[in-house]
């Protein structure tokens, strides 16, 4: 077992304490100054002192891994599957080092989008300035002018990006479990348009900008005496903060600002938005909707937000585990009928697939995904 920094320290603090606890009740004033000194510690900031840096490779390669013929994730020279945990007890490291790969897959499954599947990425807002923050959403080329069939797809909350249904399938089972791919392949070879949705890519991330003090030696009306004392003081303070953010941030992980995408800025935001400059001007005669989890809260909401539109060009919706709720989301009675003809609902079960599933709300039926993989 490996020695670490945040171990050396608090393990004398706990040994006092078990001393102290076996005298009478005169220690009890020493427990507590010990505890109170204990919940000043913040052992997520402790644990940092004793990471690798979080510098991690920005490609498969770099990481070595690639996606075999069967779109498994295996290691380059070993043939494994991916390991979580690459160096023991550093979880936040393990975590990270997990995120950073997830990046990379996201912009794979992009390219597999263009490259593989002939999707269009198309840039929103559609009337963006240059400088202002961006998202994007993938069509098929018929997407807007096929008369007869156009296919929607709304992946969940969290990390998935358009074209997945969840980033741990992907890396743990195959691309096939984890993306929209085979579902976008088999809607096309069957004659729809397709539209990929980007629910969760809301905001941009900027480097914080850093405040500049002016010094006080600008100060041209001050005595020089004093303002040698208050340069004096600034940099003791200076000093003593930089001490501070190295001990709090060790790693000099930037600090970032969010940028919100105008019209964009939320799931429910963007199903809107695409649904209005781009799903209702499809040519399409009959449009359907896949959605999982949050996304089938998303469509809820369009639904809300645009009723009677939706009813017009709406023929069916599959939901997957949707997490939809109509009595919170004030759903009408209207919606809520049409939702019981036109919905369906399938959810993790270990009865045989679609088979009916209990449900407590009055909108579409539940059935059993079975076996299926419903992601989550």
């Amino acid at each position: 077992m490996s020695i670490t920094l945040s171990s050396l320290i608090l393990c004398p603090i706990w040994i006092s304490m078990a001393q102290i606890q076996q005298g009478g009740p005169d220690e009890k004033e020493k427990t507590t100054a010990l505890k109170d000194l204990l919940s000043r510690i913040d052992l997520d900031e402790l644990m940092k002192k004793d990471e690798p840096p979080l510098d991690f490779p920005d490609t498969l390669e770099g990481f070595e891994y690639a996606f075999n013929e069967k779109g498994q994730l295996r290691h380059i020279k070993t043939g494994e599957p991916f390991v979580f945990n690459y160096r023991e007890d550093l979880h936040r490291w393990n975590q990270k080092r997990y995120e950073a790969l997830g990046e990379i897959i996201t912009k794979y499954v992009y390219e597999l989008l263009e490259k593989d599947c002939n999707l269009k990425k198309i840039s929103i807002p559609v009337d963006a300035t240059e400088s202002e923050p961006k998202s994007f959403i993938f069509m098929s080329e018929d997407a807007l002018t096929n008369p007869q069939k156009l296919m929607v797809l709304i992946h969940g909350s969290g990390v998935v990006r358009a074209g997945q249904w969840a980033r741990r399938l992907i890396i743990n089972e195959d691309l096939d479990s984890g993306t929209q791919i085979p579902f976008i392949k088999r809607a096309m070879d069957e004659g729809y348009g397709v539209i990929v949705l980007n629910p969760n890519e809301n905001y941009i991330e900027v480097e914080k900008p850093k405040i500049h003090v002016q010094s006080s030696s600008d100060s041209s009306d001050e005595p020089a005496e004093k303002r040698e004392r208050k340069d004096k003081v600034s940099k003791e303070t200076k000093k003593r903060r930089d001490f501070y953010e190295k001990y709090r941030n060790p790693q000099r992980e930037r600090e970032m600002m969010q940028l919100y995408i105008r019209e964009n800025g939320s799931p429910e935001e963007h199903a809107i938005y695409v649904w209005d400059h781009f799903i209702a001007q499809s040519a399409a005669e009959n449009v359907f909707f896949v959605a999982h989890s949050y996304g089938g809260l998303a469509f809820v909401e369009l639904m809300i937000q645009r009723e009677a539109d939706v009813k017009n060009k709406v023929t069916a919706v599959a939901l997957t585990d949707s997490v939809h709720n109509v009595w919170h989301q004030e759903a009408g009675k209207t919606i809520r009928e049409w939702m019981r003809e036109n919905c369906c609902n399938w959810v993790s079960s270990s009865e045989p697939l679609d088979t009916s599933v209990e449900s407590m709300l009055p909108d579409c039926p539940r059935v059993s995904a079975a076996s299926c993989h419903v992601v989550s």
